[in-house]
């Protein structure tokens, strides 16, 4: 087990016994990351390929690298870590799972959909309610995961050359995904998002919305909850949507952020009843 996953484990263990009611969204984060760590070690070559001469060009027009909307990918591999994660999902509802199992075995659920789907519809998911909602967040959840290892692969390949560029787009400058959380860096405060699907950080504004661009201090704002200092939520009036920000410089503690995503899921919950997306 490597050091960063082992220092992981025990950050989990520990909010485990902080915030019991999230134990099973936990449990699931741990099973991912262990079974994260065995994929790549096994991982080869990249998937995703970037045409290296135009790496500036694209970044510098505000165009992530990796184009999902071509299709083009060969996605065997992490097709096989989809279908290795969705183990995770049979040991919480094996029913509902071996239906998804069976719709994407006999071809009437398509795994590159998904993924197209994924980055494509981003923002107008239908949820179904219930225990099926709870199954297709995990869906949702595996699909994004089962690419992380590559997107991963190419993050830190190009995080150089994407800082270089000084990307000042809201979303993510390798794969285009928006971010759930960022985080509160330095003595100034840079705020820094958080991509989920490719582990990449990137330095973004702070006075200004990630997703629609709005700069306006009067329509811009953060909520926090008491007692709970190293959390806030940044919100906007214009587009109505937010994200939730971690600062962790008065405890020089290093946040996953990962894990912090779910530590904070109360706050989703705060920031939904407030009308916010």
């Amino acid at each position: 087990m490597g050091k960063m996953l082992k220092e992981t484990l025990e950050t989990i263990e520990k909010y485990k016994n902080k915030s019991p009611h999230y134990e099973e969204f936990f449990k699931i984060l741990e099973e991912i990351l262990i079974l994260r760590e065995n994929y790549r070690q096994d991982f080869k070559g990249d998937i995703f390929q970037v045409n290296e001469s135009h790496i500036m060009q694209k970044l510098s027009g505000g165009l992530p690298l990796v184009d999902f909307s071509r299709n083009n990918f060969d996605l065997s591999k992490p097709k096989e870590y989809f279908f290795n994660l969705l183990e995770i999902a049979r040991k919480r509802s094996p029913g509902e799972t071996e239906k998804i199992i069976q719709d994407l075995e006999d071809g009437s659920l398509d795994y590159e959909t998904l993924v197209y789907d994924s980055f494509i519809h981003q923002t107008d998911k239908e949820a179904s309610g219930g225990d099926d909602e709870k199954l297709f967040d995990l869906l949702d959840l595996f699909v994004e995961e089962s690419l992380r290892p590559a997107l991963e692969i190419l993050a830190d390949k190009y995080r150089n050359a994407i800082k270089e560029s000084q990307w000042s787009e809201g979303y993510c400058p390798v794969c285009g995904k928006e971010p759930k959380i960022g985080e509160l860096k330095e003595e100034e405060g840079f705020r820094y998002l958080f991509c989920n699907q490719c582990g990449l950080e990137w330095n973004y504004r702070r006075v200004k919305c990630p997703f629609c661009g709005n700069e306006d201090q009067q329509t811009l704002a953060y909520f926090t909850v008491e007692n709970e200092e190293k959390y806030r939520v940044d919100v906007c009036n214009k587009c109505k949507r937010y994200i939730k920000i971690v600062d962790f410089r008065k405890t020089r503690e290093k946040a996953n952020l990962d894990v912090e995503d779910i530590a904070t899921l109360h706050l989703d919950v705060l920031a939904n009843e407030e009308g916010y997306e």
